[in-house]
């Protein structure tokens, strides 16, 4: 007897003809370069936020890096676009926005992709299509759908990327757009990255079942698992899902089946779990699983990573000096991006 697992797999492939890009060897390099950039941009942020360069609330995304990095291949980044949430910083590098912006944002410095006032959980770019870079746990998800609304009444052939996290699935914005969008066969992806523990409450804890990717089956909505420390197995899932969706046939709910290896936020002092659960975890750390097959295949040698590596990091401090040469915003700004018109009655209070 089949399980509902292998049954839903079967009729969402019958939908399709593999046509995925090959994984080739610059594939794979660019995969390892950017993935081990994503990694110490991560960790210098974090150094950064120590010597309170970066203030607020900064959630960092080490040990999720398959998950931008298989869509990104995926997807066409000529008119496909993207929303998440507050673990924003990785994502938006993905689909083309230049790191340096993205610093200079997270520490308030008027160059920044917000102007510097947005912060780590606003990132935010137009031009890439990137819309967020949302605090609101679950916020994004009908505006994901918006989007992919937006690009069918359009035309547009494109496809909306909306990721979540696993704490997100329990708000009813989630039920409410899967309904509509299932309804209107809306040309988005839904993306949970199920990385066990929401803020710090386990999956196993919030709910009397552990796979996510079932909540898409009351909605008759295409869903599956995926093993999200493999870049590989991310794209080909994501393939799938996108394809679909541009040629109208409706969103696709995929859990993201990942792990973070820093806390929810650097407040977190992660008493939920060990040390040794997450060094288990570390034994399939997507970027040594990349590497792993580099080398395998003869696609480049232990040496030549290593300067690839120390690309990375020079990369990385490009980046902070960027960010310390930048300004900070102008304080008559403050106003500038909060009310669309400039007669608003609220502002003319303001000299008294």
């Amino acid at each position: 007897m089949l399980t509902i697992k292998k049954v839903f797999f079967l009729i969402f492939a019958t939908y399709f003809e593999i046509t995925m890009k090959e994984f080739s060897k610059e594939v794979y390099l660019k995969w390892y370069e950017e993935m081990t950039m994503w990694r110490r941009f991560e960790d210098k942020c974090r150094s950064l936020y120590l010597k309170q360069k970066i203030r607020g609330f900064l959630h960092l995304y080490n040990g999720q890096e398959a998950i931008p990095a298989g869509f990104a291949h995926a997807m066409d980044l000529t008119k496909d676009s993207m929303i998440t949430a507050y673990r924003c910083h990785i994502h938006p590098m993905a689909m083309g926005v230049d790191p340096k912006k993205i610093l200079a944002e997270l520490c308030g410095k008027a160059t920044g992709t917000s102007k510097g006032m947005g912060g780590s959980m606003h990132i935010f770019s137009k031009e890439h299509r990137f819309y967020g870079g949302h605090g609101i746990v679950g916020g994004q998800i009908p505006l994901g759908a918006g989007i992919a609304f937006a690009d069918k009444y359009f035309d547009r052939k494109a496809v909306n990327i909306c990721f979540m996290g696993d704490g997100a699935v329990r708000q009813g914005s989630l039920h409410e757009t899967f309904n509509m969008a299932m309804n209107w066969k809306l040309p988005v992806v839904f993306v949970c990255e199920n990385n066990g523990y929401a803020m710090g409450t386990s999956v196993k804890r919030t709910a009397n079942h552990e796979d996510i990717y079932k909540l898409g089956l009351g909605y008759e909505m295409p869903c599956l698992p995926v093993d999200a420390m493999d870049p590989e197995k991310v794209a080909e899932a994501a393939y799938e899902a996108i394809e679909r969706a541009r040629r109208g046939d409706g969103p696709t709910f995929i859990e993201a089946r990942t792990y973070r290896y820093r806390g929810h936020s650097m407040s977190d002092a992660e008493p939920y779990r060990t040390k040794e659960e997450v060094a288990e975890h570390k034994k399939d750390d997507p970027i040594e699983i990349v590497k792993h097959r580099i080398l395998e295949n003869g696609w480049a040698t232990e040496e030549e990573l290593e300067v690839m590596d120390e690309k990375s990091r020079a990369f990385v401090e490009e980046c902070v000096e960027f960010m310390e040469e930048s300004p900070y915003p102008n304080t008559s700004q403050v106003y500038d991006f909060v009310y669309s018109t400039p007669d608003y009655p609220f502002l003319d209070k303001l000299e008294n």
